[in-house]
């Protein structure tokens, strides 16, 4: 009986399952212990976390090279003044995302993929800022796949909480902030045509305006996810973030699974996806392979249960990069 296969963005067919080989990549972790963006404390700890859960010989029991680069410097809020109640710390989050942004570009002309640790999301308006920079000297543009239960398209005139984190994607289309979202003077980092939202589920209501004001190409809710399947929402959101671009960053907030599998999280919200459908959310984009760069955002070991979300995180990893059930 003939395996099954899928339809990549340009035609083709790719197989799924089996044994076939995934292109070794050589890999650079990058940690941001950043948690200054959230309200709730303990996200710092979220690179360790992964870490200790083996990522890095994990990875290389896959066939890649991996090497770590050790953590971005991150201020300790404690030791700052927290600054306009609309963007607390705002100033030292976006200095932090600009030796994030550059540690990014360093990494890829150096030729390898990074693998960026969170930290809450506010860092995503550092690490996709130096993809799309890295990029944009070559004449290309990136899509990118936004995997959240929130939409983090607030800006500091819309945002009831003041929280950074619910902001990087609304800096990186161009909305604002414009610290963060003016990394190497120019924005937007990324097209609305080619960004998406992966397993939405807790969208403000100004959000969701700013959702429309920007134009995103697509945007998936649990609802579409439920009704129409994890192969459907992934197959059509590549498709988005790969049409015109050398190809996309993943963005990938652990928040996005359910709290039953993924306790561990800045902001958990029931209803999320199964342990399941995340790998293979996962297992689809490693077939796809036209992923520019990596990021596992969110994890609170303060909140976890014997550091389940961090492997959690470290498993989801492996299946992006990869690994297959045979």
């Amino acid at each position: 009986m003939p395996k099954r296969s899928e339809v990549s963005h340009e035609g083709a067919s790719v197989p799924h399952g089996g044994t076939q080989a995934q292109p070794t990549r050589r890999i650079r972790v990058i940690g941001v212990p950043l948690d200054m963006g959230a309200s709730r404390r303990g996200v710092d700890m979220g690179p360790s976390a992964m870490r200790v859960a083996g990522l890095e010989a994990r990875l290389e029991a896959l066939g890649h090279q991996v090497t770590d680069g050790g953590n971005i410097r991150v201020e300790v809020a404690e030791t700052r003044a927290s600054g306009e109640k609309s963007a607390r710390y705002l100033t030292e989050i976006a200095e932090t995302c600009t030796r994030t942004a550059e540690a990014v570009v360093k990494t890829l002309e150096e030729g390898m993929m990074p693998l960026v640790l969170g930290g809450d999301h506010s860092l995503a308006a550092g690490s996709v800022s130096g993809v799309s920079e890295f990029y944009r000297r070559k004449g290309e543009k990136i899509g990118l796949i936004w995997i959240d239960a929130h939409s983090d398209i607030n800006t500091p005139e819309t945002s009831p909480s003041g929280n950074v984190h619910g902001m990087p994607l609304a800096a990186l289309l161009g909305l604002g902030p414009e610290k963060l979202g003016n990394i190497f003077g120019y924005a937007p980092k990324v097209a609305a045509e080619n960004t998406v939202l992966v397993g939405v589920r807790d969208i403000d209501a100004a959000e969701r305006e700013n959702i429309r004001r920007a134009g995103v190409a697509e945007v998936y809710t649990m609802r579409d996810i439920d009704e129409r399947g994890m192969r459907t929402v992934m197959e059509e959101a590549l498709r988005a973030a790969g049409r015109g671009t050398a190809g996309y960053h993943v963005s990938l907030d652990m928040d996005w699974i359910d709290p039953e599998d993924a306790p561990g999280v800045g902001t958990p919200v029931r209803g999320g996806a199964t342990y399941r459908e995340a790998h293979l959310a996962m297992e689809i984009l490693a077939d796809h392979g036209r992923l520019l760069s990596f990021e596992i955002v969110e994890v609170n070991p303060v909140i976890d249960e014997h550091n389940r979300t961090a492997d959690l995180a470290v498993e989801l990893a492996c299946s992006a990069f990869g690994k297959k059930i045979l």
